[in-house]
């Protein structure tokens, strides 16, 4: 007798003396079962299978921080602002930028305007409650702008349609988790994260100018809230000469942010499976960024590739996203089915549209209104549908009524980075402020040209792409109900060589 056969038929002796022999009978049924050749019905692949990979750790970690990417991108897009201020420009927390006048290409941030002088600053919450005190909108100017999480979702609007309704006041931002009393005479904003960020615009009121507009942004404060009884100084930082790189990297370095990110926030419930994931490529709460060479390899490859997926993502975006159906716009502001941009809902996140509305957009409203303040029109394709290319010279008819209660602005992106052309004209702009300079059509309206060398006798009505692929965007501030109704269409650019 064989081993294995002695084994099997003392073993159901066995069981069987302690049992009876029905469960005898069922062992040696088992018995014969084995060893007739067939296998489970499920368990494994099917017969002649191979694996279709050679190196699972490799394979593993490239997954996983493809995904990790994804997930990330509203993060990472916000902590870049943050990192290039405090690498690029010297600037710590509570430090206001405050542009002097409109941006230059070397703000090299993600779909910025150019037709107002930004202001944006910095907190971490660890340190305790910061104060924001905003001034009063009216005669001298007002903002319009977000405040915004480590996750980059808006926490505060501010401005005429903000939290504090124009009217100013002070604002007080409160950790996770804040229980103490709110002294009298605050506004109370409870952050979910510990980093937080704004970004306005100092929009000039009527019969003023940029610099009126920097002089009003300066009336800002932002200090600790122990610091309020003698706050500090205010300081100011002025980057319009200097470049200030707030893209995100799409290689390795694009892990050693977002180590730096999970290493401060909270880790929110939905989160917890992708934190597991993560400890894999080295990036572990309370720990020092650690990847092994595969982890490295694999950050590399996966940074690049999604970069690559979601430029093919915007090319072959649904018809359903044009705002007009007969266009070939798409809104910048894509927000999810609740009309806000978490992409958060009850039994799933929405990844993907997630990670491409923050690819090419930041500060997005908490909420889009069915009559938002501003619009941004993104012009996709030409008015034959033909994805717009490098080189190639196109232009724009913007009709003499324009539907805006502020004014509009066509402004010009390189689509490989989102953000702004250099060129040496360094215009990026062109809006109704500049009327006045271009040559105006028999209607009215003004024809826009945009490509790499404008038409004889219209360097005016020119923005330049210096070889790059444009995406233009149209903004539109204070749109009027003939756009928000679309009974407004804006003509498709249209080919010219």
């Amino acid at each position: 007798m064989k081993r294995r056969e002695f084994f099997l038929t003392t073993a159901a002796g066995v069981v069987a003396s302690a049992y009876g022999a029905n469960v005898f009978d069922g062992l040696i049924a088992t018995q014969a079962f084995a060893q007739s050749g067939e296998d489970p019905l499920g368990g494994q692949p099917a017969k002649g299978a191979t694996p279709s990979i050679k190196d699972f750790d490799y394979q593993i970690k490239y997954q996983r921080a493809f995904e990790a990417v994804l997930w990330n991108m509203p993060a990472i897009a916000i902590y870049s602002f943050r990192r290039a201020a405090f690498t690029d420009l010297g600037m710590k927390d509570n430090d206001i930028i405050a542009y002097s006048a409109v941006a230059t290409p070397k703000l090299e941030a993600i779909t910025a305007n150019s037709t107002t002088p930004y202001i944006s600053a910095f907190t971490d919450l660890q340190k305790g409650p910061v104060v924001l005190e905003v001034p009063v909108a009216g005669a001298d100017g007002s903002l319009y702008g977000q405040v915004v999480d480590a996750w980059q979702f808006t926490i505060a609007d501010v401005g005429p349609a903000g939290v504090d309704q124009g009217k100013g006041g002070k604002l007080l931002f409160t950790p996770p988790g804040y229980t103490e009393a709110i002294p009298d005479g605050y506004i109370q904003v409870a952050s979910p994260n510990y980093r937080i960020a704004f970004a306005f615009r100092s929009v000039p009121a009527a019969g003023k100018s940029t610099t009126d507009a920097y002089t009003y942004a300066k009336r800002l404060r932002m200090y600790y809230l122990s610091e309020a009884g003698n706050p500090p100084e205010q300081k100011f930082v002025d980057p319009i000469n200097q470049r200030y790189p707030t893209l995100p990297f799409y290689d390795e370095r694009h892990f050693e942010d977002m180590h730096a990110i999970m290493s401060v926030e909270p880790v929110r419930e939905h989160d917890k499976v992708m934190m597991g994931m993560l400890k894999s490529l080295g990036i572990e709460k309370g720990k020092p960024f650690a990847p092994d060479e595969t982890a490295k390899r694999a950050m590399h490859n996966a940074a690049i590739d999604v970069w690559y997926y979601l430029q093919d993502w915007f090319d072959h975006i649904p018809d359903s996203m044009r705002y007009w159906p007969d266009r070939h716009y798409v809104s910048l502001l894509q927000a999810d089915d609740n009309k806000t941009f978490s992409f958060i809902y009850n039994d799933y996140i929405d990844l993907i549209p997630r990670a491409a509305e923050y690819f090419w957009c930041t500060y997005m409203p908490k909420v889009l209104s069915d009559t938002p303040a501003t619009q941004y029109m993104m012009a996709m394709a030409d008015k034959d549908g033909k994805l717009l290319e490098a080189g190639k010279l196109y232009t724009l008819d913007i009709p003499a009524e324009m539907p805006v209660k502020q004014f509009w602005a066509l402004t010009v992106y390189d689509r490989a980075t989102m953000s702004f052309i250099y060129s040496d004209l360094n215009r990026t702009t062109l809006s109704s402020y500049d009327l006045g300079k271009m040559k105006k059509n028999a209607d009215g309206g003004v024809s826009i040209y945009v490509g790499p060398k404008a038409p004889d006798g219209l360097e005016a009505n020119w923005i330049p792409t210096s070889g790059k692929r444009p995406l233009p965007a149209v903004r539109f501030y204070g749109p009027t109900d003939a756009f928000n109704n679309k009974t407004f269409k804006l003509p498709d650019f249209e080919l010219v060589g």
